[in-house]
């Protein structure tokens, strides 16, 4: 039912707004901000506060459901934006509604008056674009900050580079050849891995970047022959996928992963795994039947074992078979061995025994045949 007045959008005059954001507290925790409007709006603080301002609503993208919390949350504004919006009550301008932001190159820090963000955050960056430094990939000037300076200007990227990690070693089993029982062992050549170098190089307007305020980071670039994804903790955990395909996984803390179904993981090349503490595997930890654990090494393989100072402890509950169609070589400064109940030696073939010390037999009974 209409009612007689017109002062409503629809019927009365499309009234617009270019306004800087001062306030994003809402205490309903809808999104909305409070916006100071140029015009509209004195810049003097005392005759008109922050506070003061009218609560300005967010219009969400076709992304967001803007209910329920299905898609994306309106937050992307903070203190010091500039923004573009229309007053839906038009000339009462008491009722504002932001259409988007408004992106571009501060020439001044914040201020004291309106218009500015009343915390001093923002801008972060003066005489260069809003657009994200690493959608940008340009230098900044010295007098703006070395390291970011050095980093393409942006300080993340820097701590990226400076947190490489090279000359890591490779797992081996055997440092140098040896022999035992007349048996030759090759040995393994140590070598070393490094972390590939860090393949940013994006270029304007390709490279699609989120940052959160807290030094969150996302990028999807899209840069000719460079196209890459990268997401990023703050605390620099992160992922990056390069323009081959090869991802790095970098983790700064500690790393839990719970699967409740099967994890199937095939590598058709080398792998290499350097542990630094102590490495723990339980198998079977229901205790359920079958559920061994295989290993089985292919054709033109050898299985090497290298303990630099320390021991070998096998401890079994039940048997332990060893087969070989090959020789079975076994070397050691002394050698120990306690059978609580009966020993049985079947040998095919002759047996030659040798000792440089004396031999001592001790049984209840000896029969030589």
């Amino acid at each position: 039912m209409r009612t007689d007045s017109k002062n409503f959008i629809g019927l009365s005059q499309f009234v617009h707004f270019y306004g800087v954001v001062e306030d994003r507290m809402d205490p309903l925790k809808t999104g909305r901000v409070r916006v100071r409007c140029l015009g509209f709006h004195t810049k003097d603080k005392v005759l008109l506060p922050t506070a003061d301002l009218p609560w300005a609503q967010v219009l969400l993208p076709i992304t967001s459901s803007g209910i329920s919390g299905v898609g994306t949350t309106p937050l992307g504004l903070v203190e010091g934006s500039w923004v573009v919006g229309y007053f839906r009550d038009s000339a009462e301008a008491q009722e504002p509604v932001i259409l988007g932001s408004l992106p571009g190159k501060p020439a001044e820090a914040s201020g004291t008056t309106g218009f500015y963000d009343p915390n001093g955050n923002y801008p972060k960056f003066i005489n260069e674009p809003d657009c994200n430094r690493l959608a940008v990939n340009t230098q900044i000037a010295a007098t703006q900050s070395t390291a970011a300076s050095e980093a393409g200007g942006h300080i993340h990227l820097k701590a990226r580079k400076d947190a490489r990690e090279t000359m890591t070693g490779i797992a081996h089993a055997i440092r140098e050849p040896f022999s035992t029982c007349g048996t030759s062992i090759e040995g393994t050549i140590l070598t070393v891995w490094d972390q590939p170098a860090i393949p940013y190089n994006a270029e304007y307007p390709y490279n699609h970047v989120y940052e959160s305020e807290s030094g969150h980071v996302r990028e999807y670039d899209d840069t000719a022959s460079n196209t890459r994804i990268f997401e990023s903790h703050n605390t620099g955990t992160s992922y990056e996928v390069d323009h081959s395909g090869n991802k790095v996984d970098r983790i700064v803390g500690n790393h839990t992963e719970l699967i409740k179904g099967y994890d199937n993981k095939y590598t058709e090349g080398h792998r290499n795994l350097s542990i630094d503490g102590h490495y723990n595997l339980f198998i079977n930890k229901s205790g359920t039947t079958d559920n061994h654990y295989t290993i089985q090494v292919g054709k033109g393989a050898d299985v090497n074992i290298l303990v630099e100072d320390g021991r070998v402890n096998i401890n079994a509950a039940s048997d332990i078979n060893v087969k070989t169609k090959g020789t079975y070589n076994l070397e050691c400064s002394k050698y120990n061995l306690v059978v609580d109940n009966d020993a049985t030696e079947d040998v095919k073939g002759a047996r030659t025994s040798t000792t440089d010390g004396p031999w001592k037999l001790t049984g209840s009974r000896i029969d030589l045949n």
